[in-house]
């Protein structure tokens, strides 16, 4: 009677190990994974920003910065494709921000430029870790093309997301730019072209 109540334990215990991976390289890969995501979020909680990098699109973004501006009044300001220039500088004017700080940048035509336009210019002034602003619904797929485009260059970002009331982006859109970003990462280009053709066909699915 002893033996077979001790049998139990015996066979649950294998039959649970035979349940495990048999791939090594399936294990190892992701424990790979997992570290390399901690370090990334051990740097993000650690690093201090150099800048401010605020993505164009909603004038609120541009009303946060401001305001984060006032509480770091070292660090300077790149807006990329934002509102028209008067308008963005007097808004950071009337937040008491001198002009020098402000960098205003219109080469951007979407998310994905926003960061291969400025990319080299933060890297020449040894820029090494920015505060990313953007809306609510729009920073997972900012946050996606900023750590390939950004981190490529050594360039960690500290994500601060800007109340919206817009439903979040669908991860379709966030996967395709993120394979854009990787796509520039290879080539040196933005794949634009794959861009416009996406929003036609979004455009014809509504």
């Amino acid at each position: 009677m002893l033996l077979k109540i001790c049998s139990h334990p015996v066979q649950s215990r294998s039959s649970k190990l035979s349940q495990l991976p048999k791939q090594p390289w399936l294990l190892w890969s992701l424990l790979a994974i997992l570290l390399v995501w901690g370090y990334k979020e051990l740097q993000v909680f650690t690093t201090q920003p150099d800048a401010i990098f605020v993505l164009g699109g909603h004038e609120e973004r541009e009303r946060f910065a401001a305001q984060l501006a006032q509480k770091h009044p070292d660090l300077p300001i790149w807006v990329s494709s934002g509102s028209p220039q008067g308008y963005v500088e007097r808004i950071f004017e009337r937040n008491h921000i001198p002009r020098d700080r402000l960098h205003l940048d219109y080469r951007a035509v979407d998310t994905v430029t926003n960061f291969t336009t400025v990319v080299e210019e933060l890297k020449a002034r040894g820029i090494e870790s920015v505060y990313l602003v953007t809306s609510q619904n729009h920073l997972r797929r900012a946050r996606i093309i900023g750590e390939v485009v950004f981190g490529s260059r050594g360039i960690t970002i500290k994500p601060l997301a800007v109340p919206s009331h817009s439903p979040p982006e669908p991860l379709r859109k966030c996967l395709r730019d993120g394979a854009r970003a990787i796509y520039w990462l290879a080539t040196g280009q933005t794949g634009t072209h794959w861009y416009q053709r996406w929003q036609i066909g979004d455009r014809q699915t509504r």
